[in-house]
Protein backbone atom coordinates (compact mmCIF):
# COMPACT_ATOMS: atom_id res chain seq x y z
CA UNK A 1 0.00 0.00 0.00
CA UNK A 2 1.27 3.43 -1.11
CA UNK A 3 -0.81 4.88 2.36
CA UNK A 4 -0.52 3.38 5.67
CA UNK A 5 -3.66 1.23 7.13
CA UNK A 6 -5.17 3.83 9.30
CA UNK A 7 -5.14 6.49 6.67
CA UNK A 8 -6.93 4.01 4.25
CA UNK A 9 -9.12 3.20 6.57
CA UNK A 10 -10.19 6.55 7.23
CA UNK A 11 -10.98 7.05 3.48
CA UNK A 12 -12.93 3.76 3.15
CA UNK A 13 -15.03 4.32 6.19
CA UNK A 14 -15.90 7.64 4.81
CA UNK A 15 -17.19 5.76 1.71
CA UNK A 16 -20.89 4.91 1.42
CA UNK A 17 -20.03 1.96 -0.25
CA UNK A 18 -17.53 1.11 2.82
CA UNK A 19 -20.55 1.49 5.01
CA UNK A 20 -22.66 -0.75 3.09
CA UNK A 21 -19.63 -3.07 2.98
CA UNK A 22 -18.92 -3.22 7.11
CA UNK A 23 -22.61 -3.26 8.10
CA UNK A 24 -23.44 -6.27 6.21
CA UNK A 25 -20.47 -8.15 7.61
CA UNK A 26 -21.88 -11.86 8.95
CA UNK A 27 -19.10 -14.57 7.69
CA UNK A 28 -19.09 -13.42 4.12
CA UNK A 29 -15.45 -14.10 3.67
CA UNK A 30 -14.22 -11.32 1.71
CA UNK A 31 -12.53 -8.75 4.26
CA UNK A 32 -9.19 -8.67 2.63
CA UNK A 33 -6.22 -7.49 5.13
CA UNK A 34 -6.33 -3.83 5.20
CA UNK A 35 -10.19 -3.99 5.69
CA UNK A 36 -10.23 -6.44 8.67
CA UNK A 37 -11.46 -4.76 11.49
CA UNK A 38 -9.74 -4.18 14.52
CA UNK A 39 -10.96 -5.90 17.82
CA UNK A 40 -10.58 -4.75 21.91
CA UNK A 41 -12.17 -6.99 23.94
CA UNK A 42 -12.52 -5.61 27.93
CA UNK A 43 -13.46 -7.50 31.09
CA UNK A 44 -13.74 -6.43 33.99
CA UNK A 45 -14.00 -8.07 37.56
CA UNK A 46 -16.32 -9.44 39.58
CA UNK A 47 -19.10 -6.31 38.34
CA UNK A 48 -22.61 -6.64 38.91
CA UNK A 49 -25.25 -6.06 36.09
CA UNK A 50 -26.61 -2.96 37.40
CA UNK A 51 -23.34 -1.49 38.32
CA UNK A 52 -22.82 0.92 35.29
CA UNK A 53 -24.84 3.92 34.62
CA UNK A 54 -25.71 2.68 31.27
CA UNK A 55 -27.57 -0.49 32.61
CA UNK A 56 -29.03 1.65 35.67
CA UNK A 57 -26.45 2.39 38.24
CA UNK A 58 -25.18 5.32 40.19
CA UNK A 59 -21.53 4.78 39.32
CA UNK A 60 -20.73 7.74 36.69
CA UNK A 61 -19.17 5.77 33.88
CA UNK A 62 -19.24 8.29 30.87
CA UNK A 63 -17.05 6.47 28.38
CA UNK A 64 -19.25 3.09 28.51
CA UNK A 65 -22.46 4.81 28.53
CA UNK A 66 -21.45 6.60 24.79
CA UNK A 67 -19.79 3.56 23.51
CA UNK A 68 -23.74 1.78 24.67
CA UNK A 69 -25.21 4.96 23.59
CA UNK A 70 -23.29 4.77 19.96
CA UNK A 71 -23.95 1.29 19.86
CA UNK A 72 -25.22 -2.16 21.21
CA UNK A 73 -26.40 -3.17 24.96
CA UNK A 74 -27.47 -6.67 25.70
CA UNK A 75 -29.68 -7.70 28.26
CA UNK A 76 -29.28 -11.66 28.14
CA UNK A 77 -25.46 -12.22 27.69
CA UNK A 78 -24.14 -14.39 30.45
CA UNK A 79 -20.92 -15.73 32.12
CA UNK A 80 -19.93 -18.54 33.64
CA UNK A 81 -20.13 -17.42 37.46
CA UNK A 82 -16.43 -16.95 37.78
CA UNK A 83 -13.36 -15.77 37.50
CA UNK A 84 -11.32 -18.04 36.09
CA UNK A 85 -13.68 -20.51 34.36
CA UNK A 86 -15.05 -17.22 33.21
CA UNK A 87 -11.57 -16.55 31.54
CA UNK A 88 -10.86 -19.72 30.16
CA UNK A 89 -14.48 -19.93 28.71
CA UNK A 90 -14.08 -16.56 27.09
CA UNK A 91 -10.61 -16.76 25.53
CA UNK A 92 -10.84 -20.40 23.87
CA UNK A 93 -14.60 -20.61 22.87
CA UNK A 94 -15.01 -23.73 24.58
CA UNK A 95 -16.25 -24.43 28.20
CA UNK A 96 -14.15 -24.11 31.12
CA UNK A 97 -14.03 -27.53 31.58
CA UNK A 98 -13.13 -28.48 27.90
CA UNK A 99 -10.31 -25.58 28.59
CA UNK A 100 -8.92 -27.18 31.80
CA UNK A 101 -10.62 -24.82 34.10
CA UNK A 102 -13.57 -26.43 35.62
CA UNK A 103 -13.10 -25.90 39.12
CA UNK A 104 -10.14 -22.69 40.08
CA UNK A 105 -6.24 -23.22 39.67
CA UNK A 106 -6.08 -26.35 41.51
CA UNK A 107 -4.56 -29.56 40.12
CA UNK A 108 -7.35 -32.10 40.50
CA UNK A 109 -5.87 -35.02 38.35
CA UNK A 110 -8.71 -35.08 36.44
CA UNK A 111 -8.96 -34.26 32.39
CA UNK A 112 -11.14 -30.64 33.10
CA UNK A 113 -9.82 -29.87 36.58
CA UNK A 114 -6.28 -29.40 36.08
CA UNK A 115 -6.10 -25.55 36.79
CA UNK A 116 -4.54 -24.74 33.78
CA UNK A 117 -5.23 -23.53 30.06
CA UNK A 118 -5.64 -26.61 27.79
CA UNK A 119 -3.02 -27.23 25.26
CA UNK A 120 -5.82 -29.00 23.81
CA UNK A 121 -7.47 -25.35 23.41
CA UNK A 122 -6.89 -22.46 21.00
CA UNK A 123 -6.84 -19.14 22.44
CA UNK A 124 -8.86 -16.57 20.26
CA UNK A 125 -4.65 -14.25 20.40
CA UNK A 126 -3.83 -18.04 18.64
CA UNK A 127 -6.56 -18.16 16.64
CA UNK A 128 -6.07 -14.26 15.72
CA UNK A 129 -2.23 -14.10 15.18
CA UNK A 130 -2.76 -17.35 12.45
CA UNK A 131 -5.07 -15.02 10.83
CA UNK A 132 -2.76 -12.27 10.33
CA UNK A 133 -3.11 -9.82 13.61
CA UNK A 134 -0.89 -8.52 15.75
CA UNK A 135 -2.08 -9.50 19.45
CA UNK A 136 -2.02 -7.68 22.91
CA UNK A 137 -2.93 -7.72 26.19
CA UNK A 138 -2.74 -6.26 29.67
CA UNK A 139 -4.68 -6.59 32.95
CA UNK A 140 -5.28 -9.81 34.81
CA UNK A 141 -4.56 -13.86 33.38
CA UNK A 142 -5.74 -16.35 36.01
CA UNK A 143 -5.60 -19.29 33.79
CA UNK A 144 -2.05 -20.55 34.67
CA UNK A 145 -1.57 -22.64 37.37
CA UNK A 146 2.31 -21.92 37.70
CA UNK A 147 3.05 -18.14 38.59
CA UNK A 148 6.52 -17.65 38.92
CA UNK A 149 8.46 -20.17 37.12
CA UNK A 150 6.92 -22.29 34.64
CA UNK A 151 5.46 -20.14 31.53
CA UNK A 152 4.28 -22.13 29.00
CA UNK A 153 0.62 -21.19 29.47
CA UNK A 154 1.35 -17.54 30.08
CA UNK A 155 -0.04 -14.92 27.74
CA UNK A 156 3.28 -14.69 25.01
CA UNK A 157 3.20 -17.98 25.12
CA UNK A 158 -0.41 -18.65 24.41
CA UNK A 159 -0.66 -16.10 21.50
CA UNK A 160 -0.16 -12.89 22.78
CA UNK A 161 2.52 -10.69 21.56
CA UNK A 162 2.60 -8.07 23.58
CA UNK A 163 1.68 -8.24 27.70
CA UNK A 164 1.43 -5.97 31.18
CA UNK A 165 -0.39 -7.64 34.35
CA UNK A 166 -0.43 -10.33 36.40
CA UNK A 167 -0.83 -13.63 36.70
CA UNK A 168 -3.04 -14.64 39.78
CA UNK A 169 -6.38 -13.44 40.29
CA UNK A 170 -6.58 -11.00 42.54
CA UNK A 171 -4.40 -7.76 43.68
CA UNK A 172 -3.21 -5.25 46.02
CA UNK A 173 -4.02 -2.18 43.82
CA UNK A 174 -1.27 -0.48 45.21
CA UNK A 175 1.20 -3.68 44.93
CA UNK A 176 -0.07 -5.88 43.12
CA UNK A 177 2.05 -9.54 43.13
CA UNK A 178 3.15 -11.24 39.65
CA UNK A 179 2.73 -7.80 37.89
CA UNK A 180 4.63 -9.33 34.45
CA UNK A 181 5.84 -7.96 31.49
CA UNK A 182 5.76 -10.25 29.11
CA UNK A 183 7.74 -12.78 30.66
CA UNK A 184 9.70 -10.90 33.53
CA UNK A 185 7.83 -10.31 36.69
CA UNK A 186 8.93 -6.86 38.73
CA UNK A 187 7.86 -4.56 41.70
CA UNK A 188 5.77 -1.58 41.06
CA UNK A 189 7.53 1.09 41.14
CA UNK A 190 6.12 5.18 42.41
CA UNK A 191 4.46 6.66 44.64
CA UNK A 192 1.10 6.82 42.61
CA UNK A 193 1.11 3.23 41.42
CA UNK A 194 -2.78 2.18 40.90
CA UNK A 195 -3.00 -0.77 39.05
CA UNK A 196 -6.31 -0.22 37.12
CA UNK A 197 -4.77 3.17 35.58
CA UNK A 198 -1.42 0.80 35.01
CA UNK A 199 -3.64 -1.57 32.76
CA UNK A 200 -5.58 1.58 31.19
CA UNK A 201 -1.79 3.53 29.98
CA UNK A 202 -0.22 0.14 29.07
CA UNK A 203 -3.29 -0.27 26.66
CA UNK A 204 -3.05 2.91 25.39
CA UNK A 205 0.67 2.26 24.94
CA UNK A 206 0.38 -0.84 22.95
CA UNK A 207 -2.42 0.69 20.48
CA UNK A 208 0.00 3.94 19.38
CA UNK A 209 2.98 1.47 19.12
CA UNK A 210 0.72 -0.69 16.85
CA UNK A 211 0.23 2.82 14.34
CA UNK A 212 3.27 3.21 14.55
CA UNK A 213 5.36 0.05 14.03
CA UNK A 214 2.47 -2.75 12.16
CA UNK A 215 -0.43 -0.38 10.94
CA UNK A 216 -0.65 -2.88 7.84
CA UNK A 217 -1.89 -5.23 10.40
CA UNK A 218 -5.25 -5.10 12.60
CA UNK A 219 -5.13 -5.86 15.89
CA UNK A 220 -6.69 -7.82 18.78
CA UNK A 221 -6.46 -6.30 22.32
CA UNK A 222 -7.41 -8.06 25.24
CA UNK A 223 -7.84 -5.85 28.32
CA UNK A 224 -8.24 -7.69 31.51
CA UNK A 225 -9.06 -4.76 34.59
CA UNK A 226 -9.17 -6.47 38.11
CA UNK A 227 -11.46 -3.24 39.18
CA UNK A 228 -13.87 -4.01 41.41
CA UNK A 229 -12.45 -6.94 42.63
CA UNK A 230 -11.72 -7.02 45.93
CA UNK A 231 -10.15 -5.04 48.14
CA UNK A 232 -11.43 -2.22 48.42
CA UNK A 233 -8.63 0.39 46.82
CA UNK A 234 -9.49 3.82 45.92
CA UNK A 235 -8.25 6.92 45.28
CA UNK A 236 -9.33 10.08 47.90
CA UNK A 237 -10.83 11.81 45.20
CA UNK A 238 -12.54 8.98 43.60
CA UNK A 239 -14.01 8.39 46.56
CA UNK A 240 -15.12 11.72 47.31
CA UNK A 241 -17.05 11.75 44.18
CA UNK A 242 -19.97 9.17 45.78
CA UNK A 243 -20.12 10.70 49.19
CA UNK A 244 -23.55 10.84 50.19
CA UNK A 245 -24.69 8.89 47.42
CA UNK A 246 -25.13 5.36 48.94
CA UNK A 247 -26.87 7.14 52.15
CA UNK A 248 -29.88 5.55 51.45
CA UNK A 249 -29.27 2.72 52.16
CA UNK A 250 -29.48 -0.65 49.88
CA UNK A 251 -33.16 -1.38 49.97
CA UNK A 252 -34.44 2.10 48.28
CA UNK A 253 -31.07 2.07 45.94
CA UNK A 254 -32.03 -1.45 44.74
CA UNK A 255 -35.78 -0.06 44.15
CA UNK A 256 -34.38 2.77 42.71
CA UNK A 257 -31.95 0.99 40.16
CA UNK A 258 -34.89 -1.24 38.62
CA UNK A 259 -37.06 1.25 37.90
CA UNK A 260 -34.46 2.90 35.92
CA UNK A 261 -33.83 -0.29 34.21
CA UNK A 262 -37.14 -0.94 33.33
CA UNK A 263 -37.20 2.82 31.84
CA UNK A 264 -34.34 2.24 30.00
CA UNK A 265 -36.07 -1.09 28.31
CA UNK A 266 -33.93 -3.58 30.13
CA UNK A 267 -36.23 -5.18 32.40
CA UNK A 268 -40.04 -5.41 32.31
CA UNK A 269 -41.96 -4.24 34.45
CA UNK A 270 -43.41 -7.46 35.51
CA UNK A 271 -40.43 -8.88 36.64
CA UNK A 272 -40.41 -8.75 40.40
CA UNK A 273 -37.45 -7.28 42.32
CA UNK A 274 -36.01 -10.18 44.24
CA UNK A 275 -36.13 -10.15 47.67
CA UNK A 276 -33.00 -8.58 50.19
CA UNK A 277 -31.00 -11.68 50.97
CA UNK A 278 -32.24 -13.07 54.65
CA UNK A 279 -29.14 -12.62 55.99
CA UNK A 280 -29.02 -8.98 55.37
CA UNK A 281 -31.12 -6.60 57.73
CA UNK A 282 -33.55 -3.70 56.36
CA UNK A 283 -31.14 -0.72 55.80
CA UNK A 284 -32.62 0.98 58.70
CA UNK A 285 -31.66 -1.73 61.16
CA UNK A 286 -28.43 -1.96 59.62
CA UNK A 287 -25.42 -1.04 62.06
CA UNK A 288 -22.34 0.78 61.09
CA UNK A 289 -23.86 2.88 58.47
CA UNK A 290 -21.00 5.04 57.85
CA UNK A 291 -18.71 2.08 57.76
CA UNK A 292 -21.25 0.51 54.96
CA UNK A 293 -21.78 3.08 52.75
CA UNK A 294 -17.91 3.57 52.77
CA UNK A 295 -17.72 0.51 51.23
CA UNK A 296 -20.00 0.91 48.58
CA UNK A 297 -18.55 4.07 47.94
CA UNK A 298 -14.46 2.77 47.33
CA UNK A 299 -16.57 -0.10 45.07
CA UNK A 300 -17.95 2.75 43.21
CA UNK A 301 -14.74 5.01 43.16
CA UNK A 302 -13.47 1.70 41.34
CA UNK A 303 -15.59 1.19 38.39
CA UNK A 304 -15.10 5.14 37.95
CA UNK A 305 -11.28 5.18 37.53
CA UNK A 306 -11.48 2.20 35.26
CA UNK A 307 -13.96 4.13 33.29
CA UNK A 308 -11.66 6.90 33.82
CA UNK A 309 -8.70 4.79 32.19
CA UNK A 310 -11.30 2.93 28.95
CA UNK A 311 -12.08 6.71 28.19
CA UNK A 312 -7.39 7.05 27.54
CA UNK A 313 -7.73 4.07 25.07
CA UNK A 314 -10.73 5.17 23.28
CA UNK A 315 -9.03 8.58 22.91
CA UNK A 316 -6.13 6.77 22.03
CA UNK A 317 -7.87 4.83 19.03
CA UNK A 318 -9.03 8.11 17.81
CA UNK A 319 -5.54 9.96 18.03
CA UNK A 320 -4.11 6.84 15.58
CA UNK A 321 -6.89 6.93 13.30
CA UNK A 322 -8.32 3.32 14.71
CA UNK A 323 -11.40 4.43 15.61
CA UNK A 324 -13.85 3.62 12.64
CA UNK A 325 -13.34 0.47 12.52
CA UNK A 326 -12.33 -1.27 16.27
CA UNK A 327 -14.86 -3.28 17.41
CA UNK A 328 -15.35 -2.91 21.36
CA UNK A 329 -16.77 -5.55 23.41
CA UNK A 330 -17.28 -5.05 27.14
CA UNK A 331 -18.34 -7.43 29.39
CA UNK A 332 -17.80 -8.35 33.38
CA UNK A 333 -16.41 -12.36 34.04
CA UNK A 334 -19.32 -12.94 36.88
CA UNK A 335 -21.56 -11.37 38.64
CA UNK A 336 -21.32 -8.73 42.33
CA UNK A 337 -19.46 -10.82 44.56
CA UNK A 338 -20.77 -11.34 47.96
CA UNK A 339 -17.13 -13.11 49.81
CA UNK A 340 -16.88 -11.83 53.11
CA UNK A 341 -12.88 -11.05 53.97
CA UNK A 342 -11.87 -12.42 57.56
CA UNK A 343 -8.36 -11.45 59.53
CA UNK A 344 -7.17 -15.01 58.97
CA UNK A 345 -7.36 -14.56 55.40
CA UNK A 346 -3.91 -12.94 55.21
CA UNK A 347 -2.65 -16.16 56.03
CA UNK A 348 -2.87 -17.46 52.62
CA UNK A 349 -3.63 -14.56 50.65
CA UNK A 350 -0.30 -12.87 51.25
CA UNK A 351 2.07 -15.55 49.48
CA UNK A 352 0.20 -15.30 46.65
CA UNK A 353 -1.69 -12.09 46.31
CA UNK A 354 -1.33 -9.46 48.91
CA UNK A 355 1.18 -7.59 50.93
CA UNK A 356 1.45 -7.76 54.14
CA UNK A 357 2.92 -4.31 54.30
CA UNK A 358 2.32 -0.91 52.90
CA UNK A 359 4.83 0.74 50.52
CA UNK A 360 6.16 2.84 53.72
CA UNK A 361 6.14 0.26 56.41
CA UNK A 362 2.55 -0.19 57.79
CA UNK A 363 0.73 -3.29 58.63
CA UNK A 364 -1.89 -4.08 56.10
CA UNK A 365 -5.09 -4.47 58.12
CA UNK A 366 -7.43 -7.33 56.84
CA UNK A 367 -10.61 -8.47 57.42
CA UNK A 368 -14.28 -6.45 57.23
CA UNK A 369 -13.86 -4.56 60.14
CA UNK A 370 -16.23 -1.71 61.03
CA UNK A 371 -13.50 -0.23 63.15
CA UNK A 372 -11.61 0.53 59.68
CA UNK A 373 -12.65 2.52 56.82
CA UNK A 374 -11.35 1.07 53.67
CA UNK A 375 -9.73 2.66 50.80
CA UNK A 376 -6.40 3.20 52.11
CA UNK A 377 -3.38 1.27 50.63
CA UNK A 378 -2.95 -0.30 54.79
CA UNK A 379 -6.55 -1.98 54.24
CA UNK A 380 -7.89 -5.26 52.36
CA UNK A 381 -11.52 -5.21 52.39
CA UNK A 382 -14.78 -6.64 50.19
CA UNK A 383 -18.22 -5.17 50.03
CA UNK A 384 -20.24 -7.72 50.73
CA UNK A 385 -23.53 -9.32 50.97
CA UNK A 386 -25.22 -6.65 51.05
CA UNK A 387 -23.89 -4.40 48.01
CA UNK A 388 -23.42 -7.55 45.82
CA UNK A 389 -26.84 -7.92 46.34
CA UNK A 390 -27.69 -3.86 45.18
CA UNK A 391 -25.60 -4.60 42.64
CA UNK A 392 -27.09 -7.40 40.73
CA UNK A 393 -30.25 -5.94 40.99
CA UNK A 394 -33.24 -7.54 40.62
CA UNK A 395 -31.50 -10.75 40.53
CA UNK A 396 -30.92 -13.65 43.04
CA UNK A 397 -27.45 -14.70 44.50
CA UNK A 398 -24.19 -13.54 43.00
CA UNK A 399 -20.79 -14.90 41.79
CA UNK A 400 -20.05 -18.44 41.51
CA UNK A 401 -23.60 -19.55 41.68
CA UNK A 402 -25.56 -19.63 38.52
CA UNK A 403 -28.59 -17.90 39.02
CA UNK A 404 -29.39 -15.18 37.12
CA UNK A 405 -27.47 -12.78 39.81
CA UNK A 406 -24.13 -14.92 39.08
CA UNK A 407 -24.46 -15.32 35.17
CA UNK A 408 -25.74 -12.12 34.00
CA UNK A 409 -23.44 -9.42 32.88
CA UNK A 410 -23.93 -6.05 31.01
CA UNK A 411 -22.44 -6.65 27.72
CA UNK A 412 -21.74 -3.43 25.09
CA UNK A 413 -20.62 -3.75 21.36
CA UNK A 414 -19.51 -0.72 19.29
CA UNK A 415 -18.04 -0.47 15.87
CA UNK A 416 -18.93 2.62 13.93
CA UNK A 417 -18.11 0.71 10.39
CA UNK A 418 -19.78 -2.42 11.17
CA UNK A 419 -22.92 -1.44 13.80
CA UNK A 420 -24.72 1.01 12.09
CA UNK A 421 -27.76 0.63 14.90
CA UNK A 422 -27.31 2.90 18.20
CA UNK A 423 -28.60 3.23 21.32
CA UNK A 424 -30.27 -0.04 20.46
CA UNK A 425 -31.03 -3.25 23.10
CA UNK A 426 -30.81 -7.06 21.59
CA UNK A 427 -32.53 -9.12 24.09
CA UNK A 428 -30.70 -12.43 22.38
CA UNK A 429 -29.38 -14.81 24.83
CA UNK A 430 -25.93 -15.61 24.21
CA UNK A 431 -22.93 -16.79 26.58
CA UNK A 432 -18.93 -16.53 26.95
CA UNK A 433 -17.67 -19.27 23.83
CA UNK A 434 -19.85 -17.09 21.48
CA UNK A 435 -17.57 -14.45 22.09
CA UNK A 436 -14.92 -15.91 19.85
CA UNK A 437 -16.71 -17.70 17.33
CA UNK A 438 -17.67 -14.26 16.46
CA UNK A 439 -14.16 -12.58 16.64
CA UNK A 440 -13.18 -15.20 14.12
CA UNK A 441 -16.25 -14.54 11.75
CA UNK A 442 -16.04 -10.70 11.39
CA UNK A 443 -11.82 -11.37 10.97
CA UNK A 444 -12.62 -14.41 8.36
CA UNK A 445 -10.77 -16.49 10.11
CA UNK A 446 -10.91 -20.25 10.41
CA UNK A 447 -10.89 -21.64 13.99
CA UNK A 448 -8.32 -23.99 13.48
CA UNK A 449 -8.79 -27.96 13.63
CA UNK A 450 -4.64 -28.35 14.94
CA UNK A 451 -1.93 -25.79 16.26
CA UNK A 452 1.34 -26.18 16.74
CA UNK A 453 0.79 -30.03 16.45
CA UNK A 454 -1.25 -30.54 18.65
CA UNK A 455 -5.18 -31.59 17.99
CA UNK A 456 -7.76 -29.10 19.09
CA UNK A 457 -10.96 -29.37 20.21
CA UNK A 458 -14.34 -28.20 18.34
CA UNK A 459 -15.32 -24.62 19.38
CA UNK A 460 -18.41 -24.16 21.26
CA UNK A 461 -19.82 -21.01 19.98
CA UNK A 462 -22.34 -19.23 17.53
CA UNK A 463 -21.78 -16.04 15.80
CA UNK A 464 -23.14 -13.34 16.98
CA UNK A 465 -22.98 -11.11 13.83
CA UNK A 466 -26.60 -11.55 12.97
CA UNK A 467 -27.91 -9.74 16.27
CA UNK A 468 -25.69 -6.73 15.28
CA UNK A 469 -28.64 -6.13 13.19
CA UNK A 470 -31.49 -7.52 14.99
CA UNK A 471 -31.57 -10.81 13.64
CA UNK A 472 -31.90 -13.86 16.07
CA UNK A 473 -29.29 -15.92 17.31
CA UNK A 474 -28.64 -19.35 15.97
CA UNK A 475 -27.45 -20.56 19.43
CA UNK A 476 -30.41 -22.86 20.76
CA UNK A 477 -29.16 -24.14 24.21
CA UNK A 478 -27.05 -22.73 26.98
CA UNK A 479 -25.13 -24.38 29.68
CA UNK A 480 -23.32 -23.75 33.07
CA UNK A 481 -21.93 -25.79 35.59
CA UNK A 482 -19.37 -24.54 38.67
CA UNK A 483 -19.10 -25.99 42.06
CA UNK A 484 -22.44 -28.50 41.35
CA UNK A 485 -24.32 -24.94 40.71
CA UNK A 486 -25.67 -25.90 37.16
CA UNK A 487 -28.00 -24.53 34.88
CA UNK A 488 -29.38 -25.54 30.93
CA UNK A 489 -31.31 -23.20 29.38
CA UNK A 490 -33.78 -23.32 25.80
CA UNK A 491 -36.04 -21.21 24.79
CA UNK A 492 -38.11 -19.60 27.53
CA UNK A 493 -37.17 -22.15 29.59
CA UNK A 494 -34.32 -22.43 32.46
CA UNK A 495 -33.35 -25.35 34.46
CA UNK A 496 -30.91 -24.22 37.54
CA UNK A 497 -29.95 -25.94 41.14
CA UNK A 498 -28.62 -24.44 43.66
CA UNK A 499 -25.74 -26.60 45.19
CA UNK A 500 -26.69 -29.64 47.47
CA UNK A 501 -30.12 -28.30 46.53
CA UNK A 502 -32.97 -29.64 44.14
CA UNK A 503 -33.49 -28.59 40.21
CA UNK A 504 -35.64 -25.39 39.81
CA UNK A 505 -37.40 -24.51 36.80
CA UNK A 506 -38.47 -20.80 35.73
CA UNK A 507 -40.41 -19.11 32.71
CA UNK A 508 -37.67 -16.51 32.21
CA UNK A 509 -39.55 -14.76 29.49
CA UNK A 510 -42.45 -14.50 32.36
CA UNK A 511 -39.90 -14.31 35.12
CA UNK A 512 -36.59 -13.21 34.62
CA UNK A 513 -35.65 -13.00 38.19
CA UNK A 514 -37.12 -16.22 39.29
CA UNK A 515 -39.30 -16.00 41.92
CA UNK A 516 -41.75 -18.85 41.01
CA UNK A 517 -40.30 -21.96 40.45
CA UNK A 518 -42.93 -24.26 38.81
CA UNK A 519 -40.70 -27.24 38.78
CA UNK A 520 -43.57 -29.15 39.82
CA UNK A 521 -45.73 -27.99 37.10
CA UNK A 522 -43.99 -29.36 34.16
CA UNK A 523 -42.50 -32.57 34.21
CA UNK A 524 -41.53 -33.18 30.99
CA UNK A 525 -40.12 -29.96 30.44
CA UNK A 526 -37.88 -30.92 33.39
CA UNK A 527 -37.00 -34.16 31.54
CA UNK A 528 -36.16 -32.77 28.67
CA UNK A 529 -33.88 -29.91 29.99
CA UNK A 530 -32.16 -32.71 32.31
CA UNK A 531 -31.61 -35.21 29.82
CA UNK A 532 -29.94 -31.95 27.50
CA UNK A 533 -27.80 -31.41 30.46
CA UNK A 534 -26.60 -34.72 31.11
CA UNK A 535 -25.35 -35.02 27.44
CA UNK A 536 -23.47 -31.93 27.70
CA UNK A 537 -22.18 -32.80 31.07
CA UNK A 538 -20.56 -36.00 29.75
CA UNK A 539 -19.42 -34.31 26.38
CA UNK A 540 -17.56 -31.47 28.58
CA UNK A 541 -15.80 -33.53 31.10
CA UNK A 542 -18.12 -32.21 33.97
CA UNK A 543 -17.69 -33.90 37.50
CA UNK A 544 -20.37 -33.69 40.13
CA UNK A 545 -19.18 -31.43 42.47
CA UNK A 546 -19.80 -34.22 45.39
CA UNK A 547 -17.60 -36.29 43.80
CA UNK A 548 -15.06 -34.06 43.41
CA UNK A 549 -14.99 -33.19 47.10
CA UNK A 550 -14.68 -36.97 47.90
CA UNK A 551 -11.38 -37.12 45.39
CA UNK A 552 -9.58 -33.99 47.31
CA UNK A 553 -11.07 -35.61 50.59
CA UNK A 554 -9.02 -38.61 50.13
CA UNK A 555 -6.38 -37.00 48.49
CA UNK A 556 -5.64 -34.87 51.53
CA UNK A 557 -5.91 -38.14 53.59
CA UNK A 558 -2.92 -39.67 51.79
CA UNK A 559 -1.14 -36.87 51.89
CA UNK A 560 -1.33 -36.38 55.70
CA UNK A 561 -0.66 -40.03 56.10
CA UNK A 562 2.61 -40.04 54.18
CA UNK A 563 3.29 -37.27 56.38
Amino acid sequence: MDMDRREFLKMLAASTAASVLFTNISGCGFLSAEEKPNILLILNDDMGYSDLGCYGGEVQTPNLNSLAANGLRYTQFYNTARCCPSRASLLTGLYPQQAGVGHMMDDDLLDGYRGNLSLNAVTIAEALKNGGYATYMTGKWHVARSVKKDKYNWPNQRGFDDYYGIITGAANYFQPRTLTRNNEQFLPEGDDYYFTDAISDESSRQIREHAKKQSDKPFFQYVAYTAPHWPLHAFPEDIAKYKGRYDAGWDQLRRERRQRMINMGILREEWELTKRDSRVPPWEEAENKEWQVRRMEVYAAQIDRMDQGIGRILQTLKDTGQWENTLIIFLADNGGCAEIIREHWKNWMVPIIATAKTRDGRDVRFGNNPAIMPGGEDTYQSYGIAWANVSNTPFRLYKHWIHEGGISTPFIAHWPAGIKAKNELRHQPAQLPDIMTTFLDIANVEYPSSYNGREIKPGEGFSMTPTFKGNPHKRDVLYWEHEGNKAVRRGKWKLVRKYPGDWELYDIKADRTETNNVVKDYPEKVGELTKLYERWAERCEVVPWNELLELRKKRREERKNKT
